[in-house]
């Protein structure tokens, strides 16, 4: 990899050993592990090139000031490519009640985040709407709409488990939305039953009420898009 990290501040001066390959690689991006001063760093090589890189670096500043993201050091557009920190832990596929507990909590400090990003219009990311997604997104016009910052992608490669608690990674996604697409997505990408997502819905809503057509609504959009993304990218 031609990338000199000296030349950047947090590692001018230090001693660093790698960028090495990680084994497992996502869609989005190639990442790499290095050592500055024996510290274990993340970089990121990106894969896609319609996210608004700088939009995510400011989201996961700001999620790591709240305790739930790895601390983002380097952004360079010209390289391709962003610098955080590495996070140790554990990625879940199947979760215990503790588990949705924090997961709630987390995507909770997610939607309190404020950014100056515009609205998702998720119709839009359709290259063609079945009946199923119009009679989805017709339920989701009768009710109120609930527009915060979210992740958009909390998929189990996406959460890291550790000791100190629950973090997210990869916000390249991160975006204002209804908040039921984070809940709808979680529910889908880790297949809870009735059970287990009633958990977790009182364990985010608490006292609130919650709507469970709203919540099914998303699921068939959430299903779609990734459906729709998978294909684009095989």
């Amino acid at each position: 990899m031609n990338i000199d990290l000296h030349s950047y501040p947090p590692f001018s001066g230090k001693e660093i050993v790698g960028p090495k390959l990680l084994p497992q690689q996502g869609y989005s991006n190639e990442n790499y592990i290095f050592y500055a001063e024996e510290k274990p760093y993340l970089l990121r090589k990106f894969k896609l090139e319609d996210r608004n890189r700088e939009l995510e670096y400011r989201v996961q500043l700001l999620a790591y000031e709240k305790g739930i993201a790895a601390q983002p050091l380097i952004l360079d557009l010209s390289k391709n490519m962003m610098v955080c920190e590495f996070l140790e832990g554990e990625h879940k596929t199947l979760l215990k009640k503790e588990d949705l507990a924090k997961l709630a909590t987390v995507l909770k400090k997610v939607h309190c985040l404020q950014t100056d990003a515009e609205v998702m219009q998720l119709e839009t990311m359709f290259g063609s709407i079945s009946d199923g997604l119009k009679e989805a997104f017709r339920v989701i016009e009768t009710f109120p709409e609930e527009p915060v910052l979210c992740h958009n992608d909390p998929n189990p490669k996406n959460l890291i488990f550790s000791a100190s608690g629950l973090k997210l990674i990869d916000w390249e996604f991160a975006g204002i939305n209804d908040r039921y697409f984070d809940l709808a997505a979680v529910s889908v990408e880790f297949n809870l039953d009735l059970l287990d997502e009633a958990y977790f819905l009182a364990s985010y809503f608490r006292m609130e009420r919650w709507e469970k057509e709203k919540l099914e609504a998303y699921k068939t959009v959430y299903k779609a898009l990734c459906e729709q993304w998978f294909q684009s990218n095989t």
